[in-house]
């Protein structure tokens, strides 16, 4: 009797897993429709037409993390929203991320102001108020829909899926500096969680576990898969998580855990529900570049659906660039292209 228990254990658990996440979803969904449709209405019918896409329109597929004047974005951008306007843009971009990551976002706008005193050539304006929201579709609970809020070093991508939260990737955060050197926040890291997880994860690997995980001692000047769409699987290398002790599998938890907690809890336990899903010890975490913070340094973690880059090499290892991708879900494309095509509009 005991071995029939079991497996129907095990199935009423993944059964279990998956209604939590789904409930998770919809209750993200309902809280993203919520603060876009108060955002649209503070618009204008001008601000309406520069910021509401079709669902369908190729501009979904267009990103980049460098700054306007090298990448024009569409959307309308804070500097060009009123007192009250700007607010309700606020409580959308809170509505997709967690407190650490609506942070993490407002200090990496912050650095623009900062970069603008350090570069004094007045070659990019470094605006921190120069980032874009642009909603694709018609925001509202049990609606199939997507929204982006992007500029220099911050490119958040979200589809709600017949109200459900399904999908929030391309995310990309950046920070330059990633140390401040000087001024009445000297040292201030704004990403701080990413790096100190994964040099406690390196760290704690035997000389043996390095072989496998160390990909070369020079990293890469940059994430390797830049703004390609669809997202690119890179070859499978790294140590595999099967091959790490248990509390190394909870160091790399945590690592992951520092990228996946900038998006609100819902959000990220769905993140969290399709990685378990796909199976946590296939996970790969590979690393190149110095293992002391201060020298370049990149690393890696890839899985059966996802794939995170973290790299720390530009301005003498002070300018990092992260990014969080999913292989199949990236913008939700496929899901808004599949509800428009079934769906009268």
């Amino acid at each position: 009797m005991r071995k029939l228990l079991l497996p129907a254990i095990g199935i009423m658990i993944v059964i279990g897993l998956h209604l939590g996440a789904r409930l998770a979803e919809r209750l993200a969904g309902d809280q993203m429709a919520a603060a876009a449709q108060a955002f649209l209405l503070t618009l204008t019918a001008d601000q309406i037409v520069r910021t509401n896409f079709n669902a369908a329109d190729d501009e979904i597929l267009r990103w980049h993390f460098i700054p306007p004047e090298m990448f024009p974005r569409a959307g309308i951008a804070l500097k060009d929203l009123t007192p009250p306007q700007l607010e309700a843009a606020r409580a959308l971009l809170r509505a997709g991320l967690s407190q650490r990551g609506y942070q993490t976002a407002v200090d990496i706008m912050t650095l623009e102001g900062i970069l603008r005193e350090l570069e004094q050539d007045g070659r990019f304006a470094r605006d921190p108020e120069a980032y874009y929201i642009t909603i694709f579709g018609s925001p509202a609970p049990g609606v199939t829909w997507a929204w982006r809020f992007e500029g220099h070093h911050l490119s958040l991508h979200y589809a709600i899926d017949d109200g459900r939260a399904t999908v929030s990737t391309p995310s990309f955060l950046g920070v330059s500096p990633a140390q401040l050197p000087d001024g009445p926040r000297r040292g201030q890291r704004a990403l701080a969680p990413p790096e100190d997880a994964a040099f406690s994860l390196v760290h704690s690997l035997t000389p043996t576990q390095l072989q496998v995980a160390v990909l070369s001692d020079s990293a890469p000047p940059d994430i390797l898969t830049g703004v390609q769409v669809p997202a690119p699987q890179l070859n499978p290398a790294g140590l595999q998580a099967v091959q790490m002790t248990p509390s190394q599998k909870e160091l790399l938890r945590a690592l992951i855990e520092a990228h996946s907690g900038i998006m609100n809890p819902e959000i990220a336990a769905a993140r969290w529900t399709k990685i378990n899903a796909a199976g946590f010890d296939a996970i790969l975490f590979a690393w190149a570049g110095a293992r002391q913070r201060g020298s370049p340094h990149y690393y890696r973690i890839q899985g059966p659906t996802f794939l995170i880059e973290y790299d720390n090499t530009q301005n003498q290892a002070n300018h990092v660039h992260t990014v969080w991708r999913d292989f199949a879900d990236d913008f939700g494309r496929d899901l808004l292209r599949q509800h428009l095509s079934s769906v009268p509009h």
